[in-house]
């Protein structure tokens, strides 16, 4: 998309971090922002900060884990705006629960709620909308480098899961949107300075409700020397003038994720091995590339 000045852009968890930075990077570009989020009080001033960058700006209480919400959302979005042309459904939670099988079932509810499902609901709620007016669109999913690798030993197996998820939807998202002149991007970046870590003081009543959660002072200081919110949202704007699809922040993650497909790599070796072995000799998979021309 090129000339966004005067176009619309929704950003869910645009109370604070990320997706307040991309709403300030929007507006300064003249984007108008319908924020999204459960912090009222947050989302009140980030709903003045972002009018005082001469936009229109409004602010919806909005938890994107509730499926019917978002649609409401979605429908009073395009009544207060008209044509909604950017949807960055961005909030997400972290939680650095125990071990996986002594994590709480609600810590699994929660998070797969909010970091996989919410993206869902804002793409089931906003993709018509963008299809309706014909001009194009985009929509940015934010995953994390953590969505693309798993690293043994840091203990974020579930935060990993909701992000690999929002990794291969968007990707399906990309198909069922080319069509239409509807690109989508998936932001996967790795330490950013933000509060996310605290996600829980709003944490919904149904998955247990609030609750507070001391971070290591190491992980404290790695988080303040991330990025900004605001420099991923410059990284997110070039991605939507560009049709970018992956939107990796930090170049210098590469080497993590050449470990972890090395990983796979060498399960592909073991396969060869084990056939030999066993002396199984399947049939050819079929080529991806004319089972969707089909």
């Amino acid at each position: 998309m090129k000339n966004l000045k005067g176009k619309t852009a929704f950003i869910t968890g645009a109370a604070s971090g990320m997706g307040r930075g991309m709403a300030r990077i929007f507006a300064q570009a003249g984007v108008n922002v319908a924020l999204g989020d459960i912090d009222v009080a947050s989302l009140e001033a980030a709903r003045d900060e972002i009018a005082g960058l001469g936009v229109v700006a409004r602010a919806y209480l909005l938890d994107v884990s509730d499926r019917a919400q978002m649609y409401e959302i979605a429908d009073a979005v395009e009544s207060d705006f008209g044509r909604v042309h950017i949807v960055c459904n961005n909030a997400g939670v972290g939680s650095g629960a125990p071990a996986l099988d002594e994590t709480p079932d609600e810590i699994f509810d929660w998070m797969f709620a909010v970091n996989t499902m919410g993206p869902i609901n804002g793409f089931k709620a906003f993709a018509p909308k963008l299809k309706k007016h014909g001009e194009g669109g985009h929509i940015v999913n934010t995953a994390s480098i953590a969505g693309v690798r798993i690293a043994p030993g840091m203990n974020n197996g579930i935060y990993a899961g909701t992000k690999f998820a929002v990794v291969a939807l968007s990707v399906a998202m990309q198909d069922a949107m080319a069509p239409h002149g509807i690109g989508v991007s998936v932001l996967c970046p790795a330490g950013v300075d933000t509060n996310i870590y605290r996600a829980g003081r709003v944490r919904p009543e149904r998955f247990g409700g609030p609750f507070e959660r001391e971070i290591s002072a190491t992980m404290a200081a790695l988080l303040k020397q991330g990025l900004s919110p605001d420099q991923i949202g410059r990284y997110v704007l070039r991605a939507i003038e560009d049709n970018d699809f992956f939107i990796f922040t930090h170049p210098e993650t590469r080497e993590w994720v050449m470990e972890w497909h090395a990983r796979v790599m060498q399960g592909f070796d073991r396969a060869d091995d084990l056939r030999a072995r066993l002396g199984i000799n399947a049939p050819p998979q079929p080529d991806p590339s004319k089972m969707r021309k089909a």
